[in-house]
């Protein structure tokens, strides 16, 4: 018999079944007048539960996409942007900016660390910056930045756009583009929200579309915010061919998301990521993100000594677990662990007992039950 494959990598994610329905609908034209009601509603749904009062877009594309559209819409060539880089996904809006002819500060954390708020807060006092990077959760350390502190915090700098990195984050992580002080919080569907990747979204706030607005001509085109809201406003109109069965895909997802509660599925997120964490220790694995600033949404597990990464790994995937490999210097010295969006109790009880099998056909000292046993009783708190 053929082992199930679980997808428990930092994404893709699990798919549910209804979800993968409206992935099958038959496709109709774009301006259908159905469709063109759907995709309206999953509008004034991103904004209303991601409280937002500017604009939200949800476009064809890439997590990568937002990064860059983010950029475009916010900065012209020879501005200064302070990129605060908490790990591999942060540095990669060095080589974005850089590119746009942009000048580049960073501020980085040792992995599995933040930077911490008072450091950003002095240097943004150092010189006018037209925009700063933070990536809430960077999948390549597993650090949760805070970003809502940081929000306050850039209230003291009013004429610097505050761009939020969510990919691996909305939908699991508290945020609130109003209620935070974000100016652009951008995602991929592929996540939290448990949909195929194919979706980028952003929730644009007034000072950055006003910000957009004073750049007059941008060199971009098809990520051009300008171009883009009369589509977000009135989804009859066309501008590029939107995906019409990812918008469908999403729009049950974020059904999902409203039946749960926003805060409820926070908070399963929260209890979820505890549990995994706790039980993950149990069984010997040293978690890389310092306790507090640890995400929900996946576990960056440093190996034991003398592990052998790609053995372990091959094991895992015979027994049906993806996970991921370690990035820059924890490449085989760890793995990365997803545990986010659509999964339930049933998924976690599996993983661990599989990673439990995994270690214990690798040669590694186990206790088989004793993480599952840890798991179960954070589970029933």
């Amino acid at each position: 018999m053929k082992t199930r494959k679980l997808v428990m990598i930092p994404g893709p994610t699990p798919v549910t079944r209804s979800i993968q329905d409206q992935m099958g609908r038959e496709t109709v034209a774009f301006g259908d007048p159905e469709f063109v009601k759907d995709f309206k509603g999953l509008l004034e749904d991103l904004k209303v539960l991601f409280k937002c009062s500017g604009e939200v877009f949800v476009i064809a594309g890439s997590g990568t996409m937002g990064m860059e559209m983010a950029i475009a819409n916010t900065t012209k060539k020879g501005d200064n942007v302070l990129i605060v880089s908490h790990g591999f996904f942060g540095d990669r809006f060095i080589e974005l900016c850089e590119r746009k002819g942009l000048n580049v500060d960073i501020l980085s954390s040792e992995w599995g660390k933040i930077v911490p708020v008072e450091k950003i807060r002095e240097k943004l006092g150092e010189k006018k910056y037209a925009a700063m990077t933070v990536t809430h959760v960077d999948t390549s350390t597993g650090v949760c930045a805070p970003v809502a502190e940081i929000g306050k915090m850039m209230k003291e700098f009013p004429e610097t756009i505050y761009i939020v990195d969510g990919v691996c984050a909305t939908a699991a992580e508290p945020e609130y583009v109003d209620d935070m002080g974000i100016d652009i919080l951008f995602t991929g569907s592929q996540k939290a929200f448990g949909v195929p990747p194919g979706l980028t979204m952003l929730w644009v706030n007034q000072k950055a579309l006003d910000k957009r607005k004073s750049l007059g001509s941008i060199p971009e085109y098809f990520i051009d915010f300008e171009k883009w809201i009369p589509i977000m406003n009135d989804p009859s109109k066309y501008y590029a061919t939107p995906a019409v069965n990812m918008v469908w895909a999403l729009k049950e997802s974020v059904r999902i998301i409203k039946e749960e509660g926003i805060e409820n599925r926070y908070e399963r997120h929260r209890k979820n990521a505890a549990a995994m964490q706790a039980a993950l220790e149990t069984l010997g694995f040293r978690i890389l993100a310092e306790k507090g600033r640890r995400a929900v949404t996946l576990s960056n597990l440093v190996y034991p000594e003398g592990t052998d990464d790609a053995k372990f790994r091959g094991l895992l995937a015979e027994e049906g677990i993806m996970v991921a490999g370690g990035l820059g210097a924890y490449a085989g010295k760890m793995f990365r662990l997803g545990h986010m969006g659509n999964i339930d109790k049933h998924d976690l009880v599996s993983v661990i007992a599989t990673i439990e099998r995994a270690m214990y056909r690798a040669g590694m000292t186990v206790e088989l039950g004793k993480g599952v046993g840890v798991l179960q009783q954070h589970l029933v708190k």
